[in-house]
């Protein structure tokens, strides 16, 4: 490994601990501020993962002998807010500083300072959201959804906190979306043309749009909530004139934008694994960047599907219910052009390419119940049952996280120079799978026979389905130590070197590079010229060879 990557990394440097810890707490290097919000992501994967594992321990059998309701509750609540902007964001956060940069041919981001900032104010924030678990009154017990008079009227005074916590993550998001269009409108290049960029800088330039627009709805919201519970205002109370049924326009104005932020750069990173593996370009490249665009516009209009069931005027149920059925056009397109990219390749199935293999057909799973909610009359037998919670699940477990593991394998051995333990790969990827199916898949049956979800226990007849869900739970959980152990061991070097093309069919600037990077990827812009007719030559070859 490098020099200065030992240096950032190994704890005990030779200049002792102080410049270490200011070294990264000062960084404004596009590498360190990306490995720290994965790292971040990391410890909140298994913060938040040990909520879960709690919540389904309660679910094992009826009788609920753990937790007393409220604190139920305020697992379920917490669990949520903390995978939502704790793991799943971060982490595409994280992997778009690494990569965005030398995919462009960059030497850093844009506005390096305030990427460093951006990511500073994330472990305040949780920070702050953990310390309110231990406030008098108890944590937030309303669910992630913060529904209004829940959090107004009756939300102990934790909430605040809750409050406070989200105002720092959506002004997090919104400098790291500002930073990423920044660098990827300005330093791209010579002749890195619109068109020619990797699908992964589209769809992070694309969903640094969705943030934009979506947080500070939600700061507007919160803050909303804020005023109703303490100067004496009536935006969500019935009873001074407000209407609680306005609280879920505006949440859910921001909560469907925010479902496609979390799903969006995976569908990049999937557009970039599956044709390196499949030795092929990306079948439809432009239909592909069309299909993101087209997705993110629509995420802003179809809101209303969350709420069909809290009163809303038929002709307005129509609407929302043929716009939310429309997505499924763009979305079906790049599942289409990810099977095109495998027809007749030279397919290999080294670990990150079983992650991209089994995302787009668990993906696909969560989509298709995700029609199912669409369809009006249908949701009124689905709605806050445990059929919605299979369904995200399934959108954002099966989907956005098996994204992140993918790319972890897949740009690993490049930011540490060392491949990964392959087969403890397989096992992590197999018991992952086993794991998430095991987990979500019987919530489907529990939903359809009437299981309401955020429940503290539940009649007998649920029972069994219950139990295999809690036993794939904690399978899925043994899994990711095993992703720890093969992450570590690679960072401090146990594992066969790698040269700067990692994988045999693997394309595009980053790989130009030696593994692990120069501190500064691109002193000089790259020539984009010569890499287009490396590229082909090196498929050619690949093409051959296979």
């Amino acid at each position: 490994m490098h020099t200065h990557m030992k240096r950032r990394i190994i704890i005990h440097s030779k200049n002792g601990l102080l410049p270490w810890i200011k070294g990264w707490v000062f960084t404004t290097n596009h590498k360190d501020i990306g490995t720290l919000y994965l790292m971040l992501s990391l410890l909140m994967l298994f913060y938040g993962g040990t909520m879960a594992l709690l919540i389904r321990l309660q679910l094992f059998q009826p009788g609920g002998q753990y937790f007393d309701p409220n604190t139920y509750n305020i697992l379920v609540t917490v669990h949520g807010l903390v995978m939502i902007f704790g793991v799943i964001m971060p982490a595409f956060v994280g992997l778009a500083n690494w990569m965005v940069p030398m995919m462009i041919g960059a030497p850093d981001m844009a506005l390096p300072r305030l990427n460093n900032w951006s990511f500073w104010i994330l472990p305040f924030a949780f920070t702050i959201l953990t310390i309110s678990l231990f406030i008098p009154g108890g944590g937030p017990n309303f669910g992630w959804t913060m529904y209004a008079p829940l959090s107004t009227l009756y939300g102990p005074p934790s909430t605040d906190y809750l409050i406070v916590a989200i105002h720092l993550m959506g002004i997090s998001s919104v400098l790291g979306a500002i930073n990423i269009i920044a660098t990827i409108t300005n330093l791209r290049a010579p002749g890195m043309t619109w068109m020619r960029m990797p699908l992964f800088v589209w769809a992070w330039f694309i969903t640094a749009f969705l943030l934009i627009g979506a947080m500070p709805v939600l700061a507007g919201v919160v803050t909303m909530v804020l005023f109703d519970r303490h100067f004496h205002t009536a935006f969500f109370n019935a009873a001074g004139g407000g209407d609680p049924v306005m609280f879920q326009h505006l949440f859910w104005f921001f909560g469907h934008p925010e479902v496609y932020i979390m799903i969006l750069p995976a569908f990049g990173i999937i557009s970039e694994v599956i044709p390196t593996f499949s030795r092929k370009k990306l079948f439809g490249y432009e239909f592909m960047v069309g299909a993101i665009a087209s997705i993110a516009i629509l995420s802003y209009v179809v809101w209303g599907h969350h709420m069909f069931t809290a009163g809303m005027a038929l002709g307005t149920q129509v609407y929302f219910m043929y716009i939310t059925m429309l997505i499924a056009v763009p979305t079906g397109i790049k599942v289409f052009n990810w099977v095109g990219t495998m027809w007749r390749g030279s397919l290999t199935f080294e670990t990150p390419m079983l992650y991209a293999v089994a995302f787009v057909i668990l993906f696909t799973i969560g989509g298709f119940s995700g029609l199912m909610l669409a369809i009006v009359p249908a949701d009124y037998q689905y709605q806050d049952t445990y059929f919605v919670v299979a369904h995200f699940h399934y959108v954002l477990v099966a989907g956005a996280l098996l994204s992140i593991f993918c790319a972890v394998y897949y740009w690993l051995p490049k930011w540490t120079g060392r491949y990964y333990n392959e087969t403890l790969g397989k096992w992590h990827f197999w018991l992952t799978i086993i794991g998430i199916n095991l987990t979500f898949f019987p919530m489907h049956f529990l939903g359809l026979a009437g299981m309401p979800r955020r429940i503290t226990d539940y009649a007998p007849q649920y029972t069994e389905f219950n139990m295999a869900c809690t036993v794939g739970a904690f399978i899925l959980g043994f899994a990711q130590l095993i992703f720890l152990y093969n992450v570590l061991s690679t960072i401090f070097g146990k594992g066969k070197k790698a040269d700067g093309r990692v994988w045999e069919g693997s394309h595009g600037l980053e790989w130009t590079l030696d593994s692990p990077p120069p501190y500064h990827s691109f002193s000089t812009p790259p020539s984009m010229s010569l890499l287009t007719g490396e590229v082909d030559q090196k498929f050619d070859k690949a093409l051959d060879h296979h």
